[in-house]
């Protein structure tokens, strides 16, 4: 994330907007506490969850979430000052005056901070009447333009042309938001295809990440960068339909989606096929398990080390895996990009017959 204005600092280097499920939280959740002040996650919620509640007090000591309960009916459950966890409102434009109240108590509740996020599909009212939108927000809310971090969410870019209309609306608000003194501004988009059934299965695809594409584009503005994490800018676009194994595995520019239909043998063995495809591909990462919590768990899978997993431990794996490529790909050169933004309570990787690390680590070549 970077400053909107020179001279003020702010550790942040990555905002993804992720989904307020188990999955996505348990990759947060094991982030290293050198990692976890370098992201400020938006989640997602789209019901009142006491498991979803009590996994955002689990997060590591230095991240700390900004929330977003839009998708959720205006009334005291969805109210953040009462869930007890420390916490950043997310405020949309036309949120309703009750509600803009009670994200003015959280943002002070937990250090007088925000996040407003402006929508490029849904906030299209011009500049003029862009202002007096976020003039109510911070009237309202009690809080000032310095308080604030600005989200530019341009939805879904799923394609070239979704990128050609997109990049002149982002640049339009980019335009508008010097107007203000805001705390930062980022853009985020979300790449993945709405759905992923209609892939091969058995084989790994390339699917293009066009929200980097967009960032790229975009460089001259000096924004702040976020995305949709390894998931789609529409919730439950996926639908409930494809039920197979699979891992989307981030490299610089594209995922690698893993979909495995095999039959035969028990379904742990197929999952251990995929993961031994994936632990094999000249996508796998130099430093191997250490790259990532979910690497090392995709890594154990490959091993027979331990079992498939559910659809939630996959997103979790492979979330983790995203995140960790990302900070590595926006961290500066000097820093120590070998991986390792993680944490685990189980012990490190088998060290086996099969599995002895070679000299220098693991041998293939980072995608």
């Amino acid at each position: 994330m970077v400053p909107a204005h020179g001279g003020r600092a702010a550790e942040p280097v990555y905002r993804p907007v992720l989904a307020g499920r188990r999955g996505e939280l348990e990759a947060l959740a094991h982030l290293d506490d050198a990692s976890a002040p370098l992201l400020a996650p938006v989640i997602d919620v789209h019901a009142v969850d006491p498991c979803t509640v009590d996994l955002l007090g689990r997060l590591p000591a230095g991240l700390l979430p900004a929330v977003d309960v839009s998708a959720l009916p205006d009334s005291p459950e969805s109210e953040l000052v009462r869930w007890g966890v420390p916490l950043v409102p997310v405020i949309g434009l036309a949120e309703g005056n009750r509600r803009l109240v009670a994200h003015g108590a959280a943002a002070r509740a937990y250090g007088r901070r925000a996040v407003v996020r402006l929508r490029t599909g849904q906030d299209r009212d011009g500049p003029d009447a862009t202002t007096a939108a976020v003039e109510r927000v911070w009237r309202l809310t009690r809080l000032v333009p310095e308080q604030c971090d600005l989200l530019v969410d341009a939805g879904d870019v799923c394609c070239p042309a979704d990128v050609r209309l997109a990049e002149p609306r982002v640049r339009r608000l980019a335009e508008w938001a010097r107007r203000h003194a805001w705390r930062s501004v980022s853009v985020a988009a979300g790449g993945m295809p709405p759905t992923l059934a209609r892939l091969p299965t058995d084989e790994p695809v390339r699917v293009d990440r066009f929200d980097w594409q967009l960032w790229q584009r975009l460089a001259d503005l000096g924004l702040g960068y976020g995305d949709y994490g390894v998931d789609c800018a529409m919730p439950g676009a996926d639908g409930p339909g494809d039920r197979l194994p699979m891992l989307r595995y981030t490299t610089t520019g594209a995922w690698w989606v893993y979909r495995w239909s095999r039959r035969g043998g028990r379904g742990d063995d197929r999952f251990a096929d995929l993961c031994r495809t994936l632990v094999a591909a000249p996508h796998w990462p130099v430093a191997g398990a250490t790259f990532s919590w979910g690497d090392h768990e995709i890594l154990r899978r490959a091993r027979r080390g331990a079992g498939a997993g559910s659809s939630a431990n996959w997103i979790a794996w492979s979330t983790s895996h995203h995140l960790a490529h990302v900070l590595a790909t926006l961290l500066p050169p000097e820093r120590d990009q070998s991986g390792g933004p993680w944490r685990t309570d189980q012990d490190g990787p088998e060290r086996g017959r099969a599995g002895r690390p070679q000299r220098g680590g693991e041998t293939r070549r980072a995608g």
